[in-house]
């Protein structure tokens, strides 16, 4: 046969493959040797194992670290945010890549050596060990933490005062090392023996430890721990420090978090203490949190003895009336304003069922408190209504103003529900546009039925908003606005509507009050006492809203000027559309 020629210095393995390939000429005496030969190496499998090699050698010389050892559960996360809407053609093609075993192994083995601690090279063990511990199962454990916490809890056994493991954090320096176990009897630190040491002290001293540490162990009869990370997402509804917790285990592994949080639940093998990542945070450890138990059993007996904090609100709020919330706002959204600081007096229903969707924990059958809500993340599909979006405003906001004017910029996306009445239609006005105008019988055989979400009176004339006027948007495909009173919510908090709570909330300067105070007339004088007077209003009715609803708000609008907040409020409002939003978990799951 013909000799291939080959070039002085092939560049790629696979690019000489391909030029044997193409030069191998069989003859008459070797035919049959050489089409096997040939159809051997034009094999599309022989080619691309060749690229992956030559690639795999690229990347040895550029000596790569893994970026994170979550890739896994990272792949996992985006093919469930794919499934849960629609698709493109890129979006679909990404999802099968995903999906396919092969990637799948990839992403493991590459966790399985980004999780591993290669450096730096321990020192021995030690050869000799304690003479009473002789006859007993001893491990040494040598670990290396790099300014970061153990990731470990301990406690003192009540019946032989042993120091145990009390927990594993999630995603530690322990946990990654797979040697220390819940149950382990902690005997000595760094060669120091801690036996009679308080488990305070203990911590301090694993806490202030840098770089190796030494563990000697009386390893746990019970079997390891091989429970994968729970999927449970709660929605905190109360404040957490954990460094003002008396009772947590250990303060530096505790979670500290704000209402509106959203955690990870990744364990609740404890009754009392859950480990939790708060979503959102690049720190991959769990820490510890209240459980809701836990939480609820503190609560109540706190307001047995009378201490019950301020900060942490029962589910059914004790607040003042929302009707003193709403002053100078007109029923109507599309009737003109009626004179600032009017005062209007609404009953709302008292004959509603507390909605599935009310801020609840997944143990909340009996409980009074605000502790955690179970949520996951929804984006309507194309085929759904939209969510609706209610905006609730203190003192001041004029949220009514607002939304006339998100309206009238895209009338095709956004409706409103058009109101009731029954007081006598104008002549400019039309049935069904800017009211829906009905007897007072009619009315109130309405409000006995159970139509409205809100009513009220207003110089001897009812008005109301329907639900039926809500339906109607809805069913339009377009995004329904409506301004209520935030009591309403517990007829609207429903796997129905799924609402998207916005409050609007003023921002206040302490120093639009100083510029007249440097005048001493005496109508300026009588100004400045007014104005203080209604900032300070307007302030107690933004924190009473916020200390009683702050719960069911999706978003805090703070109001500095009429333009920037229509503009931020139009961005939240596309958001709601486009991206995937927490919503309690019972809105989603039928």
């Amino acid at each position: 046969p013909t000799v291939p020629v080959f070039p002085p210095k092939p560049s790629w393995l696979h690019e000489t493959l391909a030029l044997l390939t193409s030069q191998l000429h069989p003859d008459a005496n070797h035919k049959e040797d050489l089409v096997f030969l040939k159809d051997v190496f034009s094999e599309k499998s022989l080619s691309y194992l060749m690229k992956i090699h030559e690639k795999l050698k690229q990347y040895e010389k550029l000596s790569p670290t893994p970026v994170l050892h979550s890739a896994s559960c990272l792949a996992e996360d985006l093919a469930e945010e794919l499934q849960n809407g629609p698709l493109e053609d890129d979006e679909r093609e990404l999802l099968l890549l995903l999906s396919t075993p092969h990637l799948k192994a990839v992403l493991s083995a590459h966790d399985t050596v980004a999780q591993k601690n290669f450096d730096p090279v321990l020192p021995p063990l030690p050869e000799d060990l304690d003479d009473d511990l002789e006859e007993e199962s001893v491990k040494i454990v040598r670990l290396v933490k790099n300014k970061e916490p153990l990731g470990a809890t301990i406690r003192r056994d009540e019946a032989t005062g042993a120091v145990i493991v009390a927990r594993i954090m999630r995603g530690g320096a322990a946990d990654r090392s797979g040697l220390v176990h819940v149950g382990d009897e902690l005997r000595e630190v760094n060669g120091n023996v801690i036996t009679h040491k308080r488990p305070d002290e203990i911590s301090q001293i694993l806490s202030q430890s840098q770089g190796s540490i030494t563990l000697k162990i009386i390893p746990a009869v019970a079997d390891e721990d091989k429970l994968r990370e729970s999927k449970v997402y709660l929605r905190a509804l109360f404040d957490y420090t954990p460094f003002e917790d008396k009772a947590t285990p250990c303060q530096e592994a505790g979670l500290p978090f704000k209402r509106g949080d959203i955690l990870q639940v990744v364990s609740q093998e404890d009754a009392t203490w859950w480990q939790a990542k708060r979503v959102g945070d690049c720190n991959l450890r769990a820490a510890l949190v209240p459980s809701t138990q836990f939480q609820e059993r503190r609560l109540k007996y706190r307001m047995k003895m009378g201490t019950f904090p301020t900060v942490v609100s029962p589910k059914v709020p004790t607040c003042k009336p929302v009707s003193d919330f709403r002053s100078g706002i007109t029923l109507s959204p599309l009737a003109s304003s009626y004179k600032s600081g009017l005062r209007r007096s609404f009953r709302l229903r008292k004959d509603r069922q507390a909605s599935p969707g009310e801020a609840h924990t997944p143990d909340a059958n009996h409980t009074d408190f605000l502790i955690y809500e179970e949520v996951t993340q929804y984006l309507p599909r194309p085929v759904e209504r939209p969510r609706l979006i209610v905006l609730i405003g203190s003192l001041g906001a004029r949220i009514t103003e607002l939304k006339q004017k998100v309206i009238a910029e895209n009338p095709r996306c956004y409706g409103l529900a058009v109101p009731h009445t029954t007081r006598s239609r104008k002549s400019q006005e039309r049935e069904g546009v800017e009211y829906h105008f009905v007897t007072k019988a009619a009315f109130e055989a309405d409000i006995q039925d159970g139509k409205f979400i809100e009513y009220g009176e207003y110089k001897d004339n009812l008005y109301g908003t329907s639900l039926e006027s809500i339906h109607r948007v809805l069913d339009q495909n377009k995004v329904c606005l409506v301004d209520l009173q935030p009591e309403a919510l517990k007829t609207l908090r429903t796997a129905e509507f799924k609402p998207y709570v916005i409050f609007v909330r003023p921002r206040i300067y302490d120093s639009q009050r100083k510029h007249l105070g440097s005048s001493s007339s005496l109508s300026v004088g009588i100004t400045v006492r007014y104005l203080t007077e209604d900032l300070q209003e307007m302030r107690q009715s933004a924190e009473r809203m916020d200390e009683c609803y702050g719960h069911w708000v999706d978003y805090v609008l703070v109001k500095e000027d009429p333009v920037s907040a229509l503009a931020e409020l139009q961005v939240v409002l596309e958001r709601v559309q486009m991206e995937p939003q927490w919503v309690p978990v019972s809105w989603v799951r039928t």
